[in-house]
């Protein structure tokens, strides 16, 4: 499974780095930054969470 970004949707608003700090990070130009897009089985509900939790539904899990 991958998590990818739509950055065109993205605002950087930073709720998918507070639900999963391994995956996503806002940098200081307010910017998304991806760190890693393969999800393991146990991170996989952290990554739900930030897809859940994103406003602009710009993130998304491929299976």
């Amino acid at each position: 499974m991958k998590v990818t970004v739509d950055f065109a949707k993205c605002t950087g608003l930073g709720i998918c780095e507070s639900l999963a700090p391994d995956f996503f990070e806002v940098n200081d130009a307010g910017e998304l930054v991806l760190l890693k897009e393969d999800i393991t089985d146990e991170e996989l509900q952290a990554v739900e969470e930030a897809v859940a939790g994103c406003p602009t539904e710009a993130l998304r899990i491929e299976r």
